[in-house]
């Protein structure tokens, strides 16, 4: 069976196939990551290596979220809803590894506060230092990574950054009119039961504001020494 046609006759019915295809698994890709582009009328899908022994009919649910995303368009089938419960329990079976210390004992302290000690706990690890990107989980491996600026930040910032991010594993996503939303109106609701959540953007830029004059500072003075070593 050639998956991306099918997936697309099944999308599509009423139109005609008119594309050359390619499908290829690989190690490139993370954990269950795929993509698709189109070029010289030939359609390319690319999966993570983990995809090749699950269910096709799971796979033709995959190709067509992506290539509804690639043409813009938007639609449901049985095998969307098929992909998309398969992703949702895939932090339920990937393995475990070692996780950060200082991560963990965050972990732990909301996992206790928020969710009555209930929750399995993902991979924990730091990233890189990112001002832009500050914490995020990925579903496809059962992670959360958070920026190394906060390794050194005060405990409730780390435990503010982990819980939003456990509120990502617990409500996962929601699928309406062809679209993913992350950020539904339940889990605003239980974002603001976190102490002081109306102040806590406001401490977040402060404290990154500090971390970068903290930089600036070490840059001017790693300067300074240069300058004066060149001269003596």
């Amino acid at each position: 069976m050639n998956l991306i046609e099918e997936a697309y006759r099944r999308l599509f019915p009423e139109k005609e196939f008119v594309y050359q295809t390619e499908l290829e698994y690989n190690r490139r890709l993370s954990s269950f990551n795929s993509n698709i582009k189109l070029y010289n009328n030939t359609l390319s899908v690319a999966m993570n290596l983990q995809w090749k022994d699950i269910d096709d009919e799971i796979k033709i649910g995959l190709i067509q979220h992506l290539l509804l995303r690639l043409l813009k368009k938007k639609a449901t089938t049985p095998n969307i809803h098929l992909y998309h419960h398969f992703i949702s329990q895939i932090p339920t079976f990937m393995p475990k590894g070692e996780s950060d210390p200082m991560l963990a004992a965050s972990f732990e302290r909301i996992n206790q506060q928020f969710f009555s000690g209930a929750m399995e706990q993902p991979n924990l690890r730091w990233g890189t230092a990112s001002r832009n990107r500050l914490a995020y989980y990925n579903l496809h491996d059962d992670s959360v990574t958070v920026s190394t600026h906060f390794q050194n930040a005060p405990e409730h910032l780390l435990d503010y950054l982990m819980y939003h991010e456990l509120l990502h594993k617990q409500f996962k996503f929601e699928h309406k009119n062809g679209r993913t939303h992350a950020h539904t109106p339940a889990f605003r609701a239980a974002e603001a039961q976190f102490p002081n959540f109306k102040g806590i953007d406001t401490e977040l830029q402060t404290y990154l504001s500090s971390r970068r004059r903290i930089g600036v500072l070490r840059s001017l003075e790693s300067k300074r020494s240069s300058f004066l070593g060149f001269w003596r």
